[in-house]
């Protein structure tokens, strides 16, 4: 948790520096891979795309320049036995509480994934992005959340209220 504090304490500070300055160039593959080495030093480009880490995660980073679209992935699990209340609540995160990334299902596998067009994608976007990404993995099977604000509307913050209800009477018993 604090690992995430200080991530939306930097994002904050990156927008607040981004809006003085000048507006960013299209990304590119070339630049994209800048921010990745930025971001972790011991990055490797592979193909179109680039793995990295960010904390102990491993993140996917895919480009495909002809389409205009990168994805950063991170791999949760095998698809196989979710269950249908685990897929119920993963698709009510993705309503309200993952906010760019997404919760998805591919090749037998049960993915964490932030998709953008990629000549669009400013470099708060890709480092918010990936952290969600990161922690809707990270989250998953607990709060199922993307780590900032949740949009709203949704189940989420009752089920997570729920969940707090349930530690708070928890702790009554101590």
């Amino acid at each position: 948790m604090i690992r995430l504090a200080l991530l939306m304490i930097f994002l904050a500070v990156s927008a607040m520096a981004q809006e003085a300055a000048e507006p960013e160039p299209p990304m590119t593959y070339e630049r994209l891979g800048k921010i990745i080495f930025a971001l972790d030093p011991e990055a490797q480009p592979f193909g179109p795309g680039f793995e990295l880490k960010v904390g102990d995660v491993t993140v996917l980073v895919v480009t495909d320049t002809n389409a205009d679209r990168m994805r950063a992935m991170v791999a949760i699990r095998n698809a196989e036995g979710l269950s249908p209340d685990d897929l119920q609540r993963m698709m009510q995160a993705n309503f309200d509480s993952t906010l760019d990334a997404r919760y998805a299902l591919a090749n037998g596998t049960l993915w964490a994934a932030f998709i953008h067009p990629l000549s669009r994608l400013n470099k708060e976007q890709l480092i918010s992005g990936l952290a969600q990404t990161v922690n809707i993995a990270n989250t998953y099977g607990t709060l199922y959340t993307g780590g900032a604000a949740e949009f709203g509307g949704g189940d989420s913050q009752d089920l997570q209220r729920a969940l707090i209800e349930e530690l708070l009477k928890k702790g009554e018993e101590i």
